[in-house]
């Protein structure tokens, strides 16, 4: 390693812990605003991002959850009147989760708002920058479900 890529190393480490405890803490404050539990906020949110309903299972792949905490999770949001359970037309045995409507006009109507702030951290980077932070954020998630795979098997 070079001296200054050393350098910034050292200076990466305290900036991504306090990164992930700001994004942490900004989840709280969502979650608070919206009167929900930040797991079932992301939750939610990685709901908005599938193609369509899914099972139960999925849900518990998504959030790193067991299923039975995925189960438990879905009975809050259905019963906040988030989501609902319906039969799956092409196989009547399962089970899907389908973000309600309103909810996710409630939900969009946040992000939104909240977007605006967003779009504009990166209104002056160049098109090479937000591919860099683009293949960035794709690795940091792989990594993240990888360590939640690895926390949950060491807990086990």
């Amino acid at each position: 390693m070079t001296p200054l890529r050393d350098e910034l190393m050292a200076q990466l480490w305290p900036v991504s812990r306090r990164y992930l405890a700001s994004y942490v803490l900004f989840n709280q404050a969502v979650a608070d605003h919206l009167g929900m539990h930040p797991t079932d906020v992301q939750c939610l949110n990685l709901l908005t991002l599938e193609d369509g309903p899914v099972t139960t299972g999925r849900i518990a792949e998504l959030t790193g959850l067991t299923s039975g905490s995925a189960t438990r999770l879905v009975d809050r949001l259905e019963k906040a009147g988030l989501v609902a359970r319906q039969r799956d037309e092409a196989d009547r045995r399962r089970v899907l989760v389908a973000v309600l409507p309103d909810a996710l006009e409630r939900f969009g109507a946040v992000w939104r708002e909240l977007g605006r702030d967003w779009a504009a951290v990166f209104a002056e980077d160049s098109a090479d920058e937000l591919a860099f932070l683009l293949r960035h954020m794709n690795r940091t998630v792989e990594l993240s479900h990888r360590q939640i795979a690895r926390l949950a098997d060491s807990g086990r």
